[in-house]
């Protein structure tokens, strides 16, 4: 099964929380906001800043922003950022150092049409197609269920 890790669904979760405000926004805000733990909240924000996905503005009023809308940041480069390359495979594109039998495999580089398929597929959706229409009012909304 091809499964992403929590990290990312955070780094998803995060971003729609940031795309639900204008201002600049702090990782306890976020992590008060969202109900994800601060540290947590703090590794996938520096994360998506060494990606560029976000920017980091320090000082008495710093905090993390939206490098660009939700709509310009795609879900493929949220994976990559927190996963690193997108592959079903070791082999990846057919990069070397990545398999044992690398030299003699027969079908060394025919994932690569697959592997394509899916970060096409991946960069299709942006995190502005998965994110509520309110994503603060619907985190909210989940912890006062909680």
């Amino acid at each position: 099964m091809l499964r992403l890790s929590r990290m990312t669904d955070y780094a998803v979760v995060a971003l729609s929380a940031l795309g639900g405000a204008e201002a600049v926004r702090t990782a306890p805000e976020l992590a008060a906001e969202t109900g994800l733990a601060e540290p947590t909240v703090a590794k996938v924000l520096k994360l998506l800043g060494q990606a560029g996905l976000v920017d980091g503005l320090r000082g008495a009023r710093g905090g993390y922003r939206l490098a660009r809308p939700l709509s310009a940041v795609t879900l493929a480069e949220v994976i990559v950022a927190i996963e690193g390359p997108i592959a079903l495979t070791a082999c990846v594109d057919g990069a070397s150092g990545g398999c044992d039998t690398e030299a003699t495999c027969p079908i060394r580089g025919r994932w690569d049409p697959v592997n394509d398929a899916i970060r096409n597929a991946l960069s299709a959706v942006t995190i502005a197609d998965l994110a509520p229409t309110s994503c603060a009012a619907a985190h909210r909304a989940a912890l006062a269920l909680a």
